[in-house]
């Protein structure tokens, strides 16, 4: 069995093949979906991967094993000038591991951020989104929490999200800590992580509670029940497809729990006014597209402060795949510039 170094090696070989040798690899010519072509790595990428079992025939253990062992072999390498460190969090069952990043260029006035990875509330862990929480810290020259949250189907909703809800009101209260302005703290997540920071938002505000100073929904999972057409026109689409998130939503709900919960699908709320300014972002290859772009259209409805990017030839998960798809590298870069002007107020 190759180690994770020489597996890393090996992608990125490959993947630095011309494009017209990726795509004769891929057995195909262009990807043109929806009015979009997808980034010939990710179509290579695809290609291999259907040779892999598919998700929905393994256990979640088996799952978070597979899942890791893949985005080994596509994460960029850790970002220079950024230091890490474990932090555990007080949570409302146990202790919840969390990773702080603080980069060596850290300006006082920038709020902390404290971020929720992908995977469904199944799978996904403190690994999967540590390239890009190193570039978010770096190049937003602020501190970066991120959270370790409860996974289904061991711990159902709501659990992963109230410990993402502790998380914030823990960064929020000791930012100072992190070298952060007091009581300034933003939320963030990718896919389900963008759900949690989405309801973490609008529970905030039930509660009287301040919001966020910005959120960040990176293709949020935010209607966990929807129909949208890019459900189907993506359905099939690398490396999430339609019956993987319904197999993530078999094991993160509960038989009683209703998907129009809007602590389950934030899109469902019904008011949107007063929520943190908002940095949207999707992926054009993605069944999620509708819904985050939905989700950007009802928070500038409401006059909430919103800015949305679609990166159309990209697929869900891209901000894992900095190591191998440039196109990746690129995009989670430019993400993290909305973040700062974000929180230097620069978003209309």
């Amino acid at each position: 069995m190759p180690s994770a170094a020489s597996q890393r090696l090996l992608v990125r070989t490959v993947l630095s093949l011309p494009v017209a040798v990726l795509r004769l690899m891929s057995g195909a010519g262009v990807v043109y979906q929806g009015g979009r072509t997808l980034e010939p790595r990710l179509q290579y990428l695809a290609s291999q991967a259907r040779s892999s079992p598919s998700m929905t025939t393994l256990s979640p253990e088996d799952a978070r094993r597979a899942s890791a062992d893949a985005l080994a072999s596509m994460s960029g390498d850790p970002e220079p000038g950024v230091r890490v460190e474990p932090v555990t969090i007080p949570g409302p069952a146990a202790a919840i591991p969390a990773r702080l990043y603080r980069p060596d260029n850290q300006e006082p006035e920038t709020p902390l951020m404290i971020f929720a990875h992908m995977g469904g509330g199944v799978i996904g862990d403190l690994q999967t989104c540590h390239a890009f929480c190193g570039i978010l810290a770096k190049d937003t020259r602020g501190p970066v929490l991120s959270v370790d949250y409860r996974l289904a189907p061991e711990h159902r909703f709501p659990a992963g999200l109230e410990d993402v809800l502790a998380a914030y009101r823990y960064g929020r209260d000791n930012a100072e800590r992190f070298g952060a302005p007091p009581g300034r703290a933003a939320i963030g997540g990718d896919s389900m992580g963008g759900a949690f920071a989405a309801a973490v938002c609008q529970e905030l505000r039930r509660t009287g509670e301040p919001q966020p100073v910005l959120q960040l929904l990176i293709y949020p999972w935010v209607d966990i029940a929807c129909e949208s057409a890019s459900m189907t026109t993506y359905g099939e689409a690398f490396p999430l497809d339609r019956a993987t998130l319904d197999w993530f939503a078999g094991h993160y709900m509960g038989p009683g729990d209703n998907p129009a919960d809007p602590r389950l699908s934030p899109l469902r709320a019904e008011n949107f006014a007063g929520l943190a300014p908002a940095v949207v972002v999707t992926a054009g290859f993605d069944p999620l597209l509708d819904q985050g772009e939905a989700y950007a259209r009802r928070l500038r409805e409401a006059h909430v402060p919103t800015v949305y990017r679609c990166y159309d030839s990209l697929a869900h998960a891209f901000t894992a795949f900095t190591g191998a798809v440039p196109a990746a590298d690129t995009a989670c870069r430019e993400v993290a510039g909305l973040v700062r002007e974000g929180f230097q107020g620069r978003i209309a």
